[in-house]
C-alpha cells in the first residue's frame, strides 16, 4: 500500500519516486509570468480538443495528454531548452503529463488548480481555434502568427492584420473567414489554389486593404501590388517586405513551380525578420537569405521539399525558430531531432 500511495504521489509531481523527476507546482500569478515570457516558456494544454476549443490560455501548444501518442508528439513539438508551462482543467492531468515531460528532462511547471483557477482570478481566454505562437520584436511589440491550415498564416503586429496565402477550404477543412478581422495586407506567393483563393481574398478585404502578389495572379484577380523576386517595398518605418525566390530545381518537378515565376516574401516588422518560403525547394538563392528570426519552409514532396532538403535549408537560412508548413501528409516529426545540434528552436504545427 505504501508503495501504491508513494506512486499516485509521483504521479502528481509530490516526490520523484516511480522514477519521475520533480517540477514545479505554479499559482496563477506564476504561471501568469512564465505565460508572459514568450521567449522563454512553451505553455502546453493537456485537456481535450473540446476542452480547449470551449477557452484556452493564448499561445497555448495543445497536445491531449489522455491520448497514446501524447510523449511521442510532445517530444517532437516541445524543445529542452524551453520551460514548459503545463495546465489542464483543474491541474490533475497536467500534473500527470508534467510529471512524464519532468522524466524525460524537461524543465515543467503546473498551473495549480488549472484554468478553472486562471479563470476565477480574471485571467484572459481565447477561443481562437488555431494555435498561435508569440514574439516580441526589438522594441518589445507583440507578433502573433495564427497557424490557420497547410501555407495560410494570420499576422498580428501593432494593430495590423497581415494575411499570408488565405484559402477559404483545403481538403476537408474548412476557415471560415468571415469569423476573421479584415486584413491591412494580404500577400500570395502564388496561384495554386492552396495558395491563391479569390473568395478569400474578396471576404478579408475591405477598401483600406493592400494586397500584394507575383504577376500571375494579380492578372487572374485583376487587382493587386505586383512584386517580382528582388523587388523591396517599404509599407512603414517599422514595416518591409522583399520579394524573393522560390521555384522547383529537381528534375520533373520544374512544372509545379518554375523559377521567375513565384514570390517567397520576407517580413521585417520593427526589426524582426520572417521568411515565408512559399512553394520552393532548396534553391541557391537561399544563401542570400540573411539574419532570419523566424522561417516557414515548405516540406511536401513532390511538389516542395523533402525532409533532407528541409533540413538542408534551414542549416543553410539558420533561423532561431522553425516552422515546418505546407507539410501535408509529410511525415516532419523528425526534423527537430535532426536540427537540435544546429540549435534551431523548431516548432511543428498544424500546418498540414
Amino acid at each position: 500500500m505504501k508503495k501504491i500511495i508513494t506512486c499516485l504521489l509521483a504521479t502528481l509531481g509530490l516526490s520523484t519516486a516511480c522514477g519521475q523527476k520533480n517540477f514545479e507546482n505554479a499559482d496563477v500569478e506564476w504561471f501568469s509570468m512564465l505565460v508572459d515570457d514568450v521567449a522563454g516558456t512553451v505553455i502546453l494544454d493537456v485537456r481535450t480538443a473540446d476542452e480547449y476549443a470551449e477557452g484556452h490560455i493564448e499561445g497555448a501548444v495543445h497536445i491531449d495528454q489522455g491520448k497514446n501518442d501524447f510523449m511521442e508528439k510532445a517530444k517532437a513539438v516541445l524543445p529542452l531548452d524551453k520551460k514548459i508551462a503545463v495546465y489542464c482543467r483543474s491541474g490533475r492531468r497536467s500534473a500527470s503529463a508534467a510529471g512524464r515531460l519532468a522524466n524525460e528532462g524537461y524543465q515543467c511547471f503546473n498551473l495549480k488548480g488549472g484554468i478553472l483557477a486562471w479563470k476565477n482570478e480574471g485571467k484572459p481566454v481565447s477561443t481562437d481555434m488555431y494555435e498561435v505562437d508569440l514574439f516580441k520584436t526589438s522594441s518589445g511589440k507583440i507578433v502573433k502568427f495564427h497557424a490557420l491550415v497547410h501555407a495560410s498564416i494570420r499576422i498580428e503586429y501593432d494593430g495590423k492584420e497581415i494575411e499570408i496565402d488565405p484559402v477559404t477550404k483545403l481538403g476537408a477543412k474548412v476557415i471560415d473567414c468571415t469569423k476573421l478581422p479584415k486584413a491591412d495586407y494580404i500577400f500570395v506567393t502564388h496561384e495554386h489554389g492552396d495558395h491563391f483563393d479569390q473568395a478569400a481574398l474578396r471576404v478579408l478585404s475591405n477598401n483600406k486593404t493592400r494586397l500584394v502578389t507575383n504577376k500571375r495572379c494579380a492578372d487572374m484577380y485583376g487587382a493587386g501590388e505586383v512584386m517580382a523576386n528582388g523587388d523591396v517595398l517599404k509599407i512603414a518605418d517599422d514595416f518591409t517586405v522583399e520579394a524573393v525566390p522560390a521555384y522547383n530545381t529537381t528534375e520533373g518537378r520544374q512544372q509545379f513551380h518554375p523559377k521567375g515565376r513565384d514570390n517567397g516574401y520576407i517580413l521585417t516588422l520593427d526589426g524582426l525578420r520572417i521568411y515565408i518560403a512559399g512553394d520552393t525547394e532548396d534553391i541557391p538563392e537561399m544563401e542570400s537569405v540573411k539574419d532570419i528570426d523566424i522561417a516557414f519552409l515548405p516540406c511536401n514532396q513532390p511538389y516542395t521539399m523533402t525532409t533532407d532538403q528541409l533540413v538542408k535549408a534551414a542549416r543553410i537560412v539558420k533561423p532561431k525558430v522553425l516552422f515546418p508548413y505546407h507539410y501535408g501528409q509529410t511525415y516532419i516529426t523528425s526534423v527537430p531531432a535532426q536540427l537540435k545540434a544546429d540549435g534551431i528552436d523548431v516548432r511543428i504545427r498544424h500546418y498540414e
